[in-house]
């Protein structure tokens, strides 16, 4: 049942923190104050690794940048994957763009996950959230338990959310494997390439499949974490202008 001690604490620590942040709510969000409460707390995490997301993005541009000399080993090593492979890790290696490096915040994320999961299914958190709702719907409702009342609605919205996001992250990862030639680090005309190239975009729409199993709390931090990532790609991926043409002196001036 995977109650183990390190788990328990965690899912008691996050039944504490969101008990404490549906007090402060709800004088304004009423009885909502328990799903707003879940939406800070997400918001409260990932404050805490965006120092991480930060690295993804600089190795990411690191990445677009060696994008010529990735061509090139492409056509250098045409006949020779192995050696391509080689060379490629050790560009990245050189300048501090690891291809993997990109996975940390996803990973990190889904302890959270799970917390939050156990914390809706289950009595661990001892903070009675279990009998909390969200529009009539209670938050530790699955849509195998019914679509009964606001069920169908509610969740609904969410997973159109979620599919809404999931497009767009996956339009994404294909405009990125163009611009650094690579996906998830091998050569986009290396062996394995065109399979990743057709698997990964289709990555994020695993959310979806991921909401139809968990119980609403857990959709809720799911689409506020998936539309948070959405803007932090939104913002820190944006184009960057190009540098002005720098003028040169006319006659020593």
């Amino acid at each position: 049942m995977l109650a183990f001690a390190p788990l328990h604490d965690a899912v008691g620590a996050a039944g504490r923190a969101l008990t404490w942040f549906t007090t402060l709510l709800e004088p304004l969000a009423g009885d909502a104050a328990t799903a707003a409460a879940i939406v800070v707390l997400t918001v409260v995490v990932r404050l805490l690794i965006s120092p991480l997301t930060l690295a993804q993005v600089r190795g990411e541009r690191r990445r677009a940048a060696l994008a010529p000399e990735v061509h090139a080993l492409q056509r250098r090593y045409a006949d020779d994957p192995a050696r391509l492979q080689g060379e490629l890790f050790a560009l990245y290696r050189a300048n501090g763009a690891s291809p993997v490096s990109g996975c940390l915040p996803l990973l990190l994320q889904a302890p959270v996950l799970l917390v939050m999961y156990r914390l809706f299914t289950t009595a661990d958190g001892g903070t009675g959230l279990l009998e909390e709702r969200l529009a009539g719907v209670p938050l530790g409702h699955h849509l195998g338990d019914g679509l009964g009342g606001g069920t169908l609605p509610l969740f609904g919205a969410l997973l159109a959310a979620l599919l809404a996001l999931a497009w767009w992250t996956s339009r994404r990862m294909r405009r990125a494997a163009a611009a650094t030639g690579t996906v998830a680090g091998t050569p986009t005309e290396g062996p394995g390439a065109a399979v990743l190239g057709r698997v990964l975009p289709l990555l994020p729409y695993t959310t979806v499949l991921v909401a139809l199993v968990l119980p609403l709390a857990a959709v809720i931090y799911l689409v506020t974490t998936t539309a948070w990532s959405a803007a932090e790609q939104a913002v820190l991926r944006r184009p960057r202008p190009a540098p002005a043409p720098r003028r040169h002196c006319i006659d020593g001036r």
